[in-house]
């Protein structure tokens, strides 16, 4: 009959609906870990061992009623146990390690602090799919940034200088000599400042066209006893005056406006020799490729941040899923003759090295 409803099966639909309820709780629960890694919940759980919505109350200051509600959704989503006897819960080490421990590699606080920044330009988004501009980084908040401090964090600490480098002897040999090094789209200046303190004699600068975020990377640098060793500069990267031994995109070029015209920049900027890594995401390059925990959260974020910042400014919108080939396209248009993919295994990033 014209126009009737073709018929389903039941047991697939059935099936899809509860993997649909289990995206939208876990969508809300994202909502309670960005409270849970904002209050310090838990850092003090982590402290702690088992504790009870009272003890809890008393340690943080907090509602108990909130608490409760607050541990009773962490329980149900397994990030805590509760322990009926006692009526305690317990944040297990192994999921310390990724909640509460801003030094562990495995560490996620940044992702969910970024949940509630990325997710409240939902509406501005919902008016860029009828317009097909964008929302500008200046509609995010602060914390959007330190969100992303926090989450790219553990790259520093645990993999560029013990991981990365290593597989780029001339990189290491050179900074070491006193080189210079530059980072693209520096953001905080974690990168940058972990070089400087690598690497005494190199001199290390970062570029970013965000102020707020040349602010941050300022203060983290003074924090961190290189504050005079190392150049912090608001930057149009499309328009570098000066050379480099090495430069770096950190998850960068992606978010580009003009990705072709900064790859050609770096080239121009690279000391003869010299050398370029581009870390982006590891994806394949069609979504048939994604279909994968990684590929939901990568479209999801690009969408709700690195390719509506881009379009805002009448960019190219590549988006995070760049994949191999396209960075391979770009390296050449900019007329880098050696492309390299690193020997380094990771689940969520790849690194190229570049060299003319």
């Amino acid at each position: 009959m014209a126009g009737s409803t073709p018929p389903v099966d039941k047991a697939k639909v059935e099936a899809f609906l509860g993997r649909v309820v289990s995206d939208i709780g876990a969508a809300v629960l994202g909502g309670l870990g960005y409270i849970g890694d904002r209050l310090g919940l838990f850092k003090v759980l982590a402290d702690t061992g088992p504790v009870t919505v009272e003890e809890l109350a008393r340690r943080t200051r907090l509602s108990p009623r909130y608490l409760r509600e607050w541990l009773n959704a962490m329980t149900a989503a397994e990030y805590l146990e509760y322990q009926p006897a006692s009526a305690t819960y317990v944040l297990p080490p192994d999921h310390a390690a990724a909640l509460a421990d801003e030094t562990s590699p495995y560490f996620v606080g940044g992702f969910l602090e970024m949940i509630v920044p990325t997710v409240s330009q939902a509406p501005k988004v919902l008016e860029a799919f009828r317009d097909g501009r964008g929302v500008p980084q200046s509609a995010y908040p602060p914390e959007m940034f330190e969100a992303i401090e926090r989450s790219t964090a553990p790259w520093y600490r645990h993999k560029l200088v013990r991981e990365w480098l290593p597989a780029m002897p001339q990189v290491q040999a050179k900074l070491a000599a006193g080189g210079s090094a530059l980072d693209v789209g520096c953001g905080s200046g974690l990168a940058a400042i972990t070089l400087a303190q690598a690497f005494p004699k190199a001199e290390v600068s970062g570029y970013d066209n965000h102020p707020g975020s040349i602010e941050r990377a300022r203060a983290n640098a003074r924090a961190a006893g290189v504050g005079d060793r190392v150049r912090f500069e608001v930057v149009d990267a499309t328009r570098m005056a000066r050379q480099f031994d090495f430069i770096t995109t950190f998850d960068v070029v992606h978010d580009s406006v003009d990705p072709a015209g900064l790859l050609r920049s770096i080239r121009a900027a690279l000391a003869p020799e010299g050398t370029y890594l581009m870390l982006e995401m590891n994806c394949a390059p069609d979504v048939s490729g994604n279909v994968n925990f990684l590929g939901k959260l990568l479209y999801s974020v690009s969408t709700l941040y690195c390719m509506t910042t881009s379009l805002a400014q009448g960019g190219a919108g590549i988006g995070a899923l760049m994949g191999e080939p396209k960075a391979r396209e770009l390296a050449a248009e900019a007329g880098f003759c050696r492309f390299r993919k690193l020997p380094i295994e990771d689940p969520f990033s790849v690194l190229y090295e570049l060299r003319a």
